[in-house]
């Protein structure tokens, strides 16, 4: 392990101070809940990492985080949220106004296909997008709003369709707020952050309102990022039967400049320093406007669940990662233009019975895409189409799962899952449209054994998916070359088997142990020229996961993850079978602690080893490594917190690329280097507090 490493672990794991406040009830304790909620509330089983889940869970690569966790950590980005996920890494390779870019078991995610993501019901993967398939962009979420975190890795679960490989996550937002809150943060570089939430008895039910503005410049030497974003959220929620009815509309809108990936050799050369650009008007914009609906509550003799949704999405993204490699005159920019609307529901019914329960569920699902394009261009101004096409994506899926407790030791999950996914692609070039159709029904199936008071033991295996980009399953020319190409199959197999145990002899330890494999029918490899991915090989992975939470305290939680894994393509090829950005090692080290007198902490050091850029593994990433810590203090309605992020001042990256690029007077064929997102350096943000 790095010194540094070394160090900083050293650091967060003696932060265990002689004297803590009295204890108190806390947010991770289960509170009373209130009769309205109290049919939901028996729905959730996971509440938090102290929650018990012996006896209740199907694997023991599934768990919770409550809000009071979400809390005490210092997050740089809202999309670091994610990594709560024990094992999941979220990077950025551009501006902080585009969606992360996202590791877990081996896989490098991109912007998120192979793991699905849900906010209230509604995905936020986006299907056939312009910058990447399954492009989860998280910026629309108010942390402070969420209520709490689930996540379930591996294609164990029926209920869990596209996107599935990886795993899932899930955010669910508060009703309404105990107590409003006003927040208002500076930090270095132009940061600046605020926060109004509060919710208000309204027609019998609860109206809940939350809003933010941020703004940042970012640490870069030649470029100014000028995000400017702002998140608004209304949610009424009430009494409707026997079960609460909630409504709930957000809006998001974006603008940023990006300091994106640059070359190794313009640092080296003198040409830039390591916070510098070749490209200084590369940036985006990006809205993001939903309204939901959801009914939740007891009918037909067991428990329902019913959602749907309607978002207006947009994004224009320009990005220049070669340089001059293929225009020499005008530059490679390019726009990434993305319009669309997308509609859906949801519905699952669950029925208990004396050994378990059923459930039933059906979704579907629709992108209307007016308009997906890519565009050369200079300056952001457009100079060529590349292509330009409008999709219809339609889907439906069903699913059907059996838990049973044959004993009072042993259980049982059965699932199966129904896909069915309808492409209609209008392309510039009549060659490259076209209406494709496919389906794939995928089982799953789960063993539990308590093997004691304290331990359960696993066995599952699933099949997953992934769909594949629309214009990719009717695409015959392309659109550069003007070369045949062969369309890629619509919709994409996995399947994984998964042996744990999950270990909690007390209120005050909690550990889970996986052992995993994943084969995957065709992997998605980035393209940095085209600056999107593509269809490749077959792949399998396997892997371990380790996770201990320690309570020594009501008012101190310490936790250690730690994920291993191998990585390879399926076949033989001349260029190797190591599968680039796949990373091997995660380590995770966490602590929040409470004192006397309103104080508190919240660590987190966060470790990724060295992963291969390309296929024969001759060149690598160098690792990375950076601890945030967050110190606060609160009075009775007052707060302050201090977050510094990136304690160490690491120069990491927090991603590294292989290609080729061209700088002007550089050979037409270019150079193959790599190309690396710096880590920001260290930063001091103070955010002000008040109770309403």
């Amino acid at each position: 392990m790095p010194r540094k490493t070394m160090v900083a672990a050293v650091l967060l794991a003696c932060l265990s101070p002689p004297t803590f406040a009295q204890a108190v009830p806390t947010p991770d304790s289960d509170p009373a809940p209130d009769d309205r909620h109290a049919t939901e509330l028996e729905r959730i089983t996971v509440l938090g990492r102290r929650q018990d889940l012996v006896g209740n869970a199907i694997s023991a690569s599934e768990g919770s985080v409550s809000a009071d966790d979400l809390a005490r950590r210092p997050l740089l980005r809202t999309g670091d949220l994610i990594e709560f996920v024990p094992g999941l890494v979220a990077t950025q390779h551009s501006g902080s106004g585009k969606a992360n870019q996202y590791f877990l078991r081996g896989f490098n995610l991109d912007h998120g296909t192979d793991f699905a993501t849900w906010v209230d019901g509604m995905p936020v993967n986006l299907r056939t997008h312009a910058h990447g398939q399954g492009y989860t962009d998280l910026n629309f979420l108010i942390p402070e709003l969420v209520q709490t975190l689930t996540y379930r890795k591996g294609p164990y679960h029926a209920d869990v369709g596209d996107f599935s490989a990886a795993g899932s996550a899930s955010f669910e937002l508060f009703d309404k707020l105990d107590q409003g809150l006003l927040e208002v943060g500076i930090g270095e570089n132009g940061w600046g952050r605020t926060v109004f939430a509060d919710s208000f008895g309204a027609g019998g039910g609860d109206l809940l309102i939350g809003a933010e503005l941020q703004r940042d410049d970012g640490p870069w030497t030649d470029i100014h990022e000028d995000v400017n974003k702002r998140n608004l959220v209304l949610r009424y929620s009430h009494d409707a039967g026997n079960g609460v009815f909630r409504v709930t509309a957000m809006d998001y809108r974006n603008t940023w400049n990006s300091p994106d990936q640059i070359p190794q050799r313009a640092v080296d050369q003198g040409l830039i320093d390591a916070l510098g650009s070749l490209d200084t008007t590369v940036g985006g914009e990006s809205s993001r406007h939903s309204l939901s609906g959801s009914w939740d509550g007891n009918a037909f003799g067991g428990q329902l669940r019913v959602s749907a949704y309607a978002i207006g999405y947009k994004l224009s993204l320009w990005s220049d990662f070669t340089y001059f490699l293929d225009h020499p005159d005008t530059g490679d920019q390019f726009e990434q233009h993305d319009n669309r609307h997308v509609y859906g529901y949801n519905a699952v019914q669950e029925w208990s019975d004396d050994l378990g329960k059923w459930q039933f569920g059906a979704e579907g699902r629709r992108d209307d895409i007016a308009a997906i394009g890519l565009y050369h261009t200079q300056h952001r101004m457009r100079l060529s189409t590349i292509r330009m096409d409008s999709v219809v994506e339609d889907s439906i899926g069903m699913f059907v799962a059996r838990e049973t407790h044959w004993t009072d030791r042993f259980r049982s999950y059965l699932g199966v899952r129904w896909d069915l996914y309808d492409f209609d692609v209008d392309s510039l070039q009549p060659e490259n449209a076209g209406h494709v159709g496919d389906s794939l029904v995928s089982a799953k199936a789960s063993l539990a054994f308590r093997a004691a008071d304290a331990l359960d033991l696993y066995a599952s295996w699933g099949q997953g998916l992934h769909s594949n980009d629309a214009r990719g399953t009717t695409t015959r020319v392309d659109p550069v070359s003007g070369d045949p190409v062969k369309p890629v199959d619509p919709l994409v197999r996995s399947t994984g088997r998964e042996f744990g145990a999950r270990w909690q002899p007390g209120k005050k330890l909690h550990a889970t142990f996986a052992l995993w494999d994943l084969k995957l029918d065709s992997e998605l490899l980035f393209v940095g020229d085209a600056g999107n991915t593509e269809a490749s090989r077959r792949s399998k992975r396997r892997g371990a996961e380790l996770g201990i939470y320690w309570f020594p305290d009501e008012r101190i939680a310490v936790d250690a993850e730690l994920s291993w894994t191998k990585s390879e393509f399926s076949d033989s090829a001349p260029q190797g079978n190591r599968i680039p950005g796949a990373i091997p090692f995660v380590a995770n080290l966490g602590v929040r602690a409470n004192f006397d007198g309103g104080w508190y902490l919240g660590g987190r050091l966060r470790h990724f080893a060295a992963y291969p850029l390309v296929e024969d593994g001759s060149h690598e990433s160098a690792g990375t490594t950076v601890v945030n810590l967050r110190v606060g203090k609160d009075w009775k309605r007052f707060g302050l917190a201090l977050d510094v992020l990136n304690l160490l001042d690491s120069d990491d990256h927090d991603i590294d690329y292989w290609y080729a690029s061209r700088l002007p007077g550089e050979p037409a064929a270019g150079v193959e280097d790599t190309h690396f997102h710096p880590m920001a350096p260290r930063s001091l943000r103070l955010t002000a507090r008040w109770s309403l």
